[in-house]
């Protein structure tokens, strides 16, 4: 029966009766827009930045502003996923360099506040697994998750306890989904015996969790995983077989990949949409001096975009939308260059900026917005 013949079939025998509602034939066409971001990174440069932004009383830093041209972007997302690659200290403490790792790396911590800018900025949920996650031990997984938590931000990756560590499916727009996050290697511990961080993991581990959430309900599975090789423009053949492999073994839609601090191109793996790497979301890099960091590709990220869209019940399509984001080398402000190329009043300095990271990017990842 059309919508119009069943309006006709009411007890008035009116059409246009208003006290008759029409009725629905089918469900509505349920989406979920989903934007992730890369490595967030708060070295010298991206706190004296949120530093210089700071006038509240007894405010130490404010990261909203530095973040602000790409907010309205994140924020029309119905999930915005962050990615914290260092842990975040308490109210109050230092943020910076903690000494050197025995296995390599320096001992890093964000500012607290950093939680509160991202939240600002419009994201929903940060993965917090990577090489630097134990960098401060189980104190330091503590005050990142006390911190995004009274930031309102819900997190993955690292865990308080056991229970906690449990993978999850929840509900976005109606659509129920489960996002995961594990990395490939620490910095500091070969495996934690406690649970608190998720990795280093095997391809079959990471597919048995997949194929977990989706016993409990999840429709749309994102996985975020953070490797190890830096500055390379393309995955290695280690990291392609690995997503290779979990992606055949357990139903996957979407892979965001971290820690390369560079750019990689966006493929489809099994049915799977895969950012090889997203590179940085907000660093210190890129600075003349600084050895293999001072690349000015470090500049440079993705916002993974990506459209699900219902196309038979339970089963989604996915449309991909890549946004291109760079960081002003002086002020260390996040920009959407291709967009804001489009619209005059940009000073020549920064115009050349974002001119020069548009050029850098499109030969890795032509579709970019």
């Amino acid at each position: 029966m059309s919508a119009m013949s069943a309006m006709s079939a009411n007890a008035s025998g009116d059409p246009a009766d208003p006290s008759v509602a029409a009725r629905r034939l089918s469900p509505p066409q349920r989406t979920l827009s989903v934007i992730a971001g890369g490595d967030v990174l708060t070295e010298n440069a991206v706190v004296s930045a949120a530093a210089s932004f700071a006038f509240g009383t007894g405010q130490r830093y404010d990261f909203a502003p530095v973040f602000a041209p790409v907010a309205p972007i994140v924020r029309s997302a119905d999930l915005a996923i962050c990615h914290a690659e260092i842990p975040l200290g308490r109210p109050g403490d230092r943020s910076g360099v903690y000494g050197r790792s025995p296995f390599g790396g320096n001992l890093l911590l964000a500012p607290y506040e950093l939680a509160a800018g991202l939240a600002a900025t419009g994201f929903d949920r940060c993965s917090t697994a990577s090489n630097h996650s134990n960098d401060h031990g189980a104190s330091g997984i503590v005050s990142t998750l006390d911190a995004f938590d009274q930031a309102g931000i819900t997190h993955v990756g690292t865990a308080r306890s056991p229970m906690e560590a449990v993978d999850t499916v929840f509900t976005v727009n109606g659509v129920r989904l489960a996002h995961l996050s594990m990395t490939r290697y620490s910095n500091t511990v070969s495996r934690s015996s406690s649970s608190l961080l998720n990795g280093p993991v095997p391809a079959s581990e990471v597919a048995a969790r997949v194929s977990s959430v989706r016993s409990s309900g999840a429709e749309i599975v994102i996985v975020s995983v953070h490797i190890s090789k830096e500055m390379l423009p393309t995955p290695i053949p280690a990291d392609r077989a690995f997503v290779t492999e979990f992606t055949a073994l357990a139903p996957v839609d979407l892979v965001i990949q971290h820690g390369p601090h560079v750019i990689q191109p966006v493929e489809v793996v099994n049915g799977a949409v895969v950012y090889w790497s997203v590179g940085n979301f907000t660093s210190g890099m890129g600075v003349p001096g600084t050895g293999r960091y001072a690349d000015q590709r470090t500049l440079d990220g993705l916002l993974a975009a990506v459209r699900f869209t219902e196309a038979s019940p339970g089963d989604f399509d996915a449309a991909v939308s890549t946004v291109l984001i760079c960081s002003e080398r002086s002020s260390r402000t996040v920009h959407a260059p291709i967009s804001e190329l489009a619209t005059p009043g940009h000073d020549p300095r920064l115009r050349t900026e974002l001119t020069a990271c548009v050029d850098r990017s499109l030969p890795v990842e032509p579709n970019l917005s």
